[in-house]
């Protein structure tokens, strides 16, 4: 007997047994599955199936993340891409790979998207077909249901280590060399702030996480992210996050809102996790009253680059001009740190100080090492 048919009949039975009206422990739950097995073995001959690997089958369908469980605990795994029901694809080791196994129903992708996100108090459906949240296990997901995705549900899973990279791992890693890597602690440690930029999946929350460990530990730190995403050891730290709307179109707090009530908290350091839309300008306007030490990430091509991103992005706001905000740039940042992903890996490109304005433009001077 084929064992995804067995697996549909075991998690057929377990259904029919359980008490819904009561919370069974992971034993318990095992010990139902081991019950249905044997059942199920006394009347039809399971010869050379594995019963380890549909127990866990079926129990990580009920009570975890079915099929994509293991690679959520193989750490070698970073990324977790679904296609929808075509395939599954995992980042391991750096390295992009399909595996084997996939969805064949979009009806229990769809349920464990649901399970997923519900456990964060988030919903997705038709009126709202993508949802960013953060996992239970700290990792973040996004999910892009049809028809705003033609052959969804996509899910995007984007683990971190349990234990966050240090100086040490993203220096024999080749991402800095020891130079940089001296140049940007004395940086955090004379209070300069710091946007860290590159493209996607280049490291970026990473490096932030990397830099913020430098900070004293007598240092009051407010983090400010869309999905928390950043882990510090240090003793006084506040953690906010924004909140989406509910299904009344209420209830929303975004990133602006979440800068300013930072400022409100005596921050010694504000770490904003990125920033994509014009929060930008609350940004600039808090690194330009006195608050050092501050850190934040940013999409970009570039470190001038980047410089344009920060610009279109406080201009959204619509309320100060584009001299202002380059004056703004000059005055409040004083490092910009830009990360590239290529053949070598996730590496350091270039590491820039602001050098005031030339020809109404802000001028980059690059570091050297």
């Amino acid at each position: 007997m084929d064992s995804r048919h067995i697996i549909e009949i075991v998690d057929k039975n377990l259904a029919a047994r359980m008490d819904l009206s009561r919370n069974y422990s992971d034993k318990e739950l095992k010990e139902l599955i081991d019950d249905c097995l044997d059942n199920l073995e006394k009347r039809v001959p399971m010869i050379g199936i594995d019963r380890v690997n549909i127990r866990n089958t079926v129990y990580n369908s009920r009570r975890r993340f079915g099929l994509i469980q293991p690679y959520l605990e193989d750490s070698t795994v970073n990324e977790i891409m679904i296609n929808g029901t075509d395939a599954i694809f995992i980042e391991q080791n750096g390295e992009l790979k399909k595996v084997s196994e996939r969805f064949d129903d979009r009806e229990k992708l769809f349920n464990l998207i649901q399970s997923m996100i519900s456990w964060v108090n988030r919903s997705v459906n038709e009126s709202t077909p993508i949802v960013d949240a953060r996992l239970t296990t700290g990792a973040r997901i996004n999910v892009v249901l049809p028809p705003v995705a033609l052959n969804g549900p996509i899910v995007t899973i984007r683990k971190f280590a349990e234990k966050p990279f240090g100086w040490k791992e993203l220096t024999e890693n080749g991402t800095m060399t020891e130079a940089q890597a001296e140049y940007l602690k004395n940086a955090v440690h004379e209070h300069k702030n710091i946007i860290v930029g590159g493209g996607t999946s280049t490291g970026k929350t990473t490096f932030l996480n990397m830099l913020a460990s430098e900070i004293p530990a007598g240092h009051r730190i407010i983090t400010v992210e869309d999905s928390a995403e950043l882990r510090l050891d240090q003793d006084n730290v506040v953690r906010l996050e924004t909140r989406n709307a509910n299904s009344e179109g209420r209830g929303e707090i975004k990133m602006r809102s979440l800068i300013k009530t930072a400022l409100r908290m005596r921050p010694d350091n504000i770490l904003i996790g990125e920033v994509r839309d014009e929060s930008a300008l609350e940004m600039l306007t808090a690194l330009c009253t006195g608050h050092r030490g501050c850190m934040s990430t940013a999409h970009a091509n570039s470190a001038k680059d980047m410089l344009v991103r920060l610009e279109t992005m406080a201009l959204w706001a619509g309320s100060v001009s584009s001299e202002t905000i380059r004056k703004m740039i000059v005055s409040g940042i004083h490092l910009f740190v830009h990360l590239i992903r290529d053949e070598q890996g996730r590496r350091v490109s270039e590491i820039c100080e602001t050098a005031g304005l030339k020809d109404s433009e802000v001028s980059l001077k690059t570091v050297i090492f």
